[in-house]
């Protein structure tokens, strides 16, 4: 009780004492004018005696040069600035208060006086010395306050990198980090900053040279100041880094840092985005904005990993309206509470509906008249939808064919559907509807006046489902990491730079048609599972094992973008791609698609198989006979992922 009394008490007592160290500052400036008044007329005279006459003037004119200084203190806001904290532009700000309060003394002394008996040089003079006497003694006193700090411990932290984002960093830990951080050293690659200092901290070598500075220098804590580091490039940083057998952490990416501005907090712990992201997208923003800005979007599946990203990236751009259409009820409560918050002026309706109910979709659509559809409602896991075709074409065949009839019916502009990898010479029954999906809206693209865009591209790193969280749910349970094949891969990108490139696609070419997001380097699915053990402070093999089980029903080795009969053509952005073919027969595809509404109404699964492979002549049923239905192991692949 007494202790929260003291506490509280020394709360309540911050602000007199605050006020008490501005008052003692204002007090230490005022003392300083006479001081540099006099000393100046001391060297004038070439710190002899200063004649009878001139000293004077010199007493008779103080009070006017301390009025007017001191105003111009007031007028420039000295006392806004904090001493332990002083920077350049607090020197500026001095220099500004110095220079206009000697001018106005200055012009009131020549009223006065007309300069008699004031020798010229004794301005100038005054003036330096005021401001070494104002700036100095700030300099010192944080200058004494850093190397206390300094002395006083932390943790001692060799800072990777150079560049602006390393100085801004050690500069706080200099100054706001409370002792909890003691830069010691930077490293860098670039020769030209070898043995030079950044506020005191001196680059000590290159990336090669980590672990001999870290033993050298008895590091505590790495940390990664390279916002723009390529993947392959962290990827040996980290590997060079878990050589040490020393903590380290990264700051996020260039375009996470809203504020633009680094700071310890900014630290965070390296994540496999880290490892497996690349280089930053270059997106047209104004081309974007063009696109959304003003319009009214409908998200089908926005309460999904890629539909709740899409709602937050387009409110971004500020549309006319946002449509958010989702089944699940606590998705759908949980994206409209976000968007609420954070978007308080957007114009958002929530819509609580299935995608394969024809009535409620229709009458949204004649309601809101959306601009713009972006179709992210799917299932997306291979082994349950192997177990449940049915489900996969009622969901992902026959919801896109009724939400695209009713886009084109309401004169939507663009349809743009999120398609996958999986699509291309599909094996699993994910994949086979998804191209069955893509057909389909490329047959309404040649009849529409609305135009369809697909998108396609691969694995979501941290989507509902997919291998990153299960990854680190087994990690947590102490293992085993349970891969399907040591030679998997897949590629991979985040969730914000898919919904990006989606966004970019969208808008990037007024032609209908499939578009490919460029997806980088395929990556080893056991790498992936070495890495987040590692990330986590373990090693693989040794505190948690990686097992391998075979591959399941419907999975690939490897996927692919782009069919053989594909051509790969560029668009105005260098990361999308389109993908032009001749497109199946129409009439084919609609008796197609009929057919499998008839079979999931009769739930024939075998039929469905049948009738699937007629839609997309590419897909192989590789499951062997009465595999359909059967229990689902949850094992870590990537294929929960879109």
């Amino acid at each position: 009780m007494a202790f929260n009394k003291l506490i509280n008490g020394l709360k309540n007592s911050q602000p007199v004492l605050r006020l008490h160290i501005r008052t003692g500052v204002f007090f230490h400036d005022v003392l300083m004018i006479p001081v540099a008044w006099y000393l100046a007329y001391w060297l004038r005279f070439n710190l002899g005696a200063i004649p009878e006459n001139s000293l004077q003037v010199a007493t008779l004119m103080l009070p006017v040069v301390v009025l007017c200084q001191s105003f111009s203190y007031v007028i420039f806001g000295l006392y806004r600035g904090i001493w332990r904290f002083a920077s350049l532009y607090d020197f500026i700000r001095i220099g500004k208060s110095v220079y206009v309060g000697a001018l106005i003394a200055t012009l009131v002394i020549f009223a006065v006086t007309r300069m008699e008996h004031v020798p010229r040089s004794v301005i100038p003079l005054y003036i330096i010395l005021l401001f070494i006497f104002l700036g100095g003694n700030r300099a010192l006193y944080r200058a004494l306050k850093d190397r206390r700090m300094r002395i006083g411990g932390g943790k001692r932290v060799l800072i990777i990198g150079a560049g602006e984002s390393a100085q801004m960093l050690a500069r706080d830990m200099l100054q706001h980090a409370q002792g909890e951080y003691l830069p010691v050293g930077m490293i860098d690659d670039n020769p030209d900053k070898l043995n030079r200092e950044i506020h005191g901290i001196k680059v000590l070598g290159a990336f090669e040279q980590i672990p001999l500075v870290v033993k050298k220098q008895s590091i505590d804590l790495i940390v990664i100041a390279i916002p723009s580091l390529s993947s392959e490039r962290m990827q040996t940083l980290v590997g060079i880094c878990e050589s040490t057998d020393t903590a380290f952490k990264t700051l996020p990416k260039l375009e996470d840092l809203i504020s633009g501005q680094v700071t310890v907090s900014s630290i965070q712990e390296v994540s496999i985005e880290d490892l497996l992201g690349r280089e930053k997208i270059e997106l047209d923003r104004a081309m974007m904005r063009v696109g959304l800005s003003g319009k009214a979007i409908m998200v089908t599946g926005g309460g999904g990993s890629i539909g709740t990203e899409l709602c937050r990236q387009v409110a971004d751009f500020e549309p006319d309206a946002l449509i958010v259409y989702e089944r699940s009820e606590s998705s759908l409560h949980r994206i409209q509470r976000e968007l609420e918050n954070q978007y308080p002026q957007l114009n958002l309706v929530t819509v609580l509906g299935d995608v394969c109910d024809r009535q409620l979709l229709e009458g949204v659509m004649e309601q809101y008249r959306p601009d713009m559809v972006f179709h992210a409602a799917a299932y997306k896991h291979v082994p349950l939808l192997q177990a449940h075709p049915a489900q996969a074409v009622k969901n992902n065949i026959v919801g896109t064919r009724i939400t695209a009839e009713a886009a084109a019916k309401f004169h939507c502009n663009k349809f743009v559907f999120i398609s996958t990898d999986k699509a291309v010479n599909p094996t699993s029954i994910l994949g086979a509807t998804k191209r069955g999906g893509e057909i389909y809206c490329e047959g309404m693209n040649a009849i529409s006046t609305s135009r369809f865009i697909t998108v396609r591209f691969g694995n979501v790193l941290g989507s509902d489902g997919s291998v990153v969280p299960l990854f680190r749910e087994q990690i947590r349970s102490g293992g085993p990491l349970t891969v399907t094949h040591p030679g998997m891969t897949r590629y991979f990108m985040t969730i914000r730079e898919a919904c990006q490139l989606i966004l970019q696609a969208s808008v990037v070419e007024d032609e209908g048609g499939i578009y490919v997001l460029d997806m980088g380097e395929p990556v080893r699915i056991d790498y992936l599972a070495e890495q987040m053990i590692r990330l986590s402070g373990k090693e693989p093999g040794e505190d948690i094992e990686i097992r391998y089980v075979g591959l399941r029903p419907g999975e690939k080795l490897y996927e692919e973008l782009f069919y053989d009969n594909e051509i790969k053509e560029r668009t105005r952005n260098n990361k999308v791609f389109r993908a032009r073919h001749v497109p199946a027969d129409w009439r084919l595809v609609k008796q197609a698609v009929a057919r499998l509404e008839q079979s999931v109404a009769n739930v024939e699964d075998d039929e469905i198989k049948r009738t699937l492979a007629e839609l997309v002549p590419q897909y192989k049923d590789d499951d062997p006979p009465g595999a359909v239905g059967v229990q689902v192991r949850q094992t870590a692949s990537p294929d929960g992922d879109v």
